[in-house]
């Protein structure tokens, strides 16, 4: 059996997603609930889609705090579990997917750098972690992958939580 080793075969590179499309997106991709199984399970699919891939990623998935799961994939730097950091911060701010966030200080004609007064050392609005939405809780963590462009990293992310939750 042969893999498609595209990074994202269901999406085109070329394609900047709308801020509609990426709220759509939000409002889609939540959770009944989120286990530490869970928390395995979307990791290990990640792990899976991107090895098919060869995609030069790390992967983490936090929860209130604790990292639940983390994997990095040959290829991958220690700089990616730097810009994880960044990213996962971004969501546990704004309660919002960081390329989200990014693309909302874009829309107004600006950067997230400029204009969000916070620390870039610390933050950074670039695609990749997206927010673990719980039905009638609310955001409880985030699932993060970096290692390519970033609306690649983002489309990753959004692509792992469709087929983990269309599962069900």
């Amino acid at each position: 059996m042969t893999h498609n080793t595209e990074l994202t075969p269901k999406f085109h590179p070329e394609i900047t997603p709308s801020l509609e499309e990426l709220q759509a997106q939000q409002r889609r991709l939540v959770f009944r609930q989120f286990t530490y199984e869970d928390a395995w399970a979307l990791g290990s699919l990640l792990v899976e889609l991107a090895r098919e891939r060869q995609a030069p990623v790390a992967i983490d998935i936090h929860r209130a705090g604790q990292q639940l799961f983390h994997a990095a994939l040959p290829g991958s730097t220690p700089d990616n579990d730097a810009w994880i950091a960044r990213k996962r911060r971004v969501v546990e701010r704004y309660g919002e997917a960081s390329y989200l966030v990014g693309a909302r200080f874009r829309a107004k004609g600006t950067t997230f750098e400029d204009s969000s007064r916070l620390d870039p050392d610390r933050y950074a609005a670039h695609g990749g972690s997206f927010p673990i939405t719980v039905e009638g809780v609310g955001v409880i963590g985030a699932v993060t992958v970096s290692g390519l462009p970033q609306l690649q990293d983002h489309r990753f992310v959004v692509e792992a939580l469709e087929e983990f939750l269309n599962k069900d």
